[in-house]
């Protein structure tokens, strides 16, 4: 472990550190795989319920909705993390997870169940690789951090722009570029999170690891729905 980190614990040595730090991440990576199980059986229900079906079909506007909710929910628990009670930041977290469900289910009745299955397991695998990367390497990924954020403000704004082109070609470039950039930002943030966890102290690991899940878990999400662009098979 690098000698820096006993800065924040003088009297700690370094193998009890390390024991802090592995539980602290295990915590983190518990929280994430628990929500992402929520929202796959929350997508899967809805996509086997005709009433679900229905009453979204009759009102497109609920997916409106739900992604103003996501937005809300993300700022709340991010902004305010630190008026949060623990429960209540992780029961928010939870509460993203079902609403985010809700706005996939539409993926499990486009594509099929083993494309996705595929997807999803090619998923896991580039985002353990990155995360692993991101935990254990010696190089400072601060600077790599700063451009894929501002990478990724220009993928947004590619991608909204391109909801009135309907560009086929500028869609291809945005899915290339989204699966570099949240492959990048999934090394980046578990290594941000790996450096709160150090710093971190007990009565608030608690929180932390609720917003290293959220925040790896919209890594895998974003970076799943990406590599769909090239791997999902339609119905």
């Amino acid at each position: 472990m690098n000698n820096d980190y006993q800065n924040y614990f003088p009297q700690t040595d370094s193998a009890t550190l390390t024991n802090r730090l592995s539980a602290i991440m295990r915590r983190v990576y518990v929280k994430m795989t628990l929500a992402l199980l929520v929202t796959a059986f929350v997508a899967y229900f809805c996509s086997q319920s005709l009433e679900v079906i229905k009453f979204f079909a009759n009102n497109p506007f609920m997916m409106w909705i739900l992604l103003g909710v996501e937005l809300l929910i993300v700022i709340g628990v991010s902004g305010g993390i630190n008026r949060l009670s623990s429960s209540a930041a992780t029961g928010l977290f939870y509460l993203f997870a079902v609403v985010n469900g809700l706005m996939l289910f539409p993926i499990v009745l486009a594509y099929t169940g083993e494309s996705i299955a595929k997807t999803f397991f090619i998923t896991a695998g580039v985002f353990g690789g990155m995360s692993v990367y991101g935990y254990f390497t010696s190089r400072d990924l601060t600077r790599m951090g700063s451009l894929l954020i501002m990478a990724l403000i220009g993928l947004i704004i590619c991608s909204v722009v391109n909801i009135f082109l309907h560009s086929d070609t500028m869609g291809w470039i945005i899915s290339i570029a989204g699966v570099l950039i949240f492959i990048g930002l999934t090394a980046w943030d578990t290594q941000q999170i790996k450096r709160m966890a150090l710093q971190a102290p007990d009565e608030a690991v608690s929180k932390l690891a609720t917003i290293g899940a959220l925040t790896l878990y919209l890594d895998f999400i974003n970076l799943f729905l990406y590599l769909l662009r090239f791997f999902g098979q339609r119905d």
